[in-house]
């Protein structure tokens, strides 16, 4: 049974803010008692992609001391840029192409998917990443359940802010998942909200924004809910290659 904890969208601006929501999840998670494989953080993770704001979130999240408990595995947004994010987060030469990473565990892989597109709030896996995640899976050999984890979610969420800068060209992401029976689930963020449906009969889950929660169109008109708690999940993926979702928040 692989346990992943989940957050997305911190936004970190240099604001005190946008710190401490960040930090305040990051305690909650750094004291739980039990097995968690590691923690997953689906993008926007800084607000303007300066090397600034990524060094804060390295800080913040055990990236710079090593002191986190579990591996704290990232992906870009639409907030983000690759060169930065690479040179202050990851600590590795800076580049411009996309940021992708696999991670083999006992009991699943997950492998975390760059589906920002410089320079805009839209985004699209493109063909080095399908690529990577082809040859990826090829080495895995469906030795292990896989997870698919990016920003940017394929299907809509009912609202017309993410809606419109969903993920672009996803039948081709549906043709994927048709080939590939071992990946599991998707996993995303971008929205928000925490939310759960399906795409091309896989679960696909929306980790909630540690920044702010975004209010539904029957929940009001103003789209950014500044007051709600700091939301996390909790993704189980069992031994039958079932994705299990939970959802936490932290006052």
């Amino acid at each position: 049974m692989l346990v992943l904890a989940h957050i997305s969208d911190l936004h970190l601006d240099g604001s005190t803010r946008a710190t401490e929501r960040a930090e305040r999840v990051r305690d909650r998670l750094w004291r739980l008692p039990g097995k968690v494989d590691a923690l997953l953080v689906t993008g926007d993770i800084a607000d303007h992609g300066t090397e600034a704001e990524y060094e804060e979130a390295a800080r913040v999240l055990g990236l710079r001391d090593g002191d986190a408990p579990f591996p704290v595995l990232t992906c870009p947004g639409n907030h983000d840029s690759r060169a930065p994010y690479r040179k202050a987060l990851l600590g590795r030469a800076a580049a411009d192409g996309p940021v992708n990473s696999m991670h083999a565990f006992d009991d699943g892989a997950v492998l975390m998917c760059d589906s920002s597109i410089p320079g805009s709030d839209e985004g699209a896996l493109d063909k080095e990443t399908y690529d990577w995640i082809e040859a990826t899976l090829d080495e895995l050999d469906g030795s292990l359940p896989a997870l698919l984890a990016f920003h940017h979610p394929p299907a809509a969420v009912h609202h017309p802010l993410p809606d419109t800068y969903r993920l672009r060209g996803a039948e081709r992401l549906s043709a994927l998942l048709e080939r590939r029976p071992e990946i599991s689930g998707l996993i995303t963020g971008h929205a928000h909200t925490p939310a759960a449906t399906t795409f091309a009969g896989r679960p696909l889950v929306v980790g909630p924004g540690v920044t702010w929660t975004l209010r539904l169109p029957w929940e009001g008109e103003q789209v950014a809910d500044r007051d709600a708690p700091v939301g996390l999940a909790f993704h189980v993926l069992d031994d039958e290659g079932r994705l299990t979702s939970h959802f936490r928040v932290v006052t």
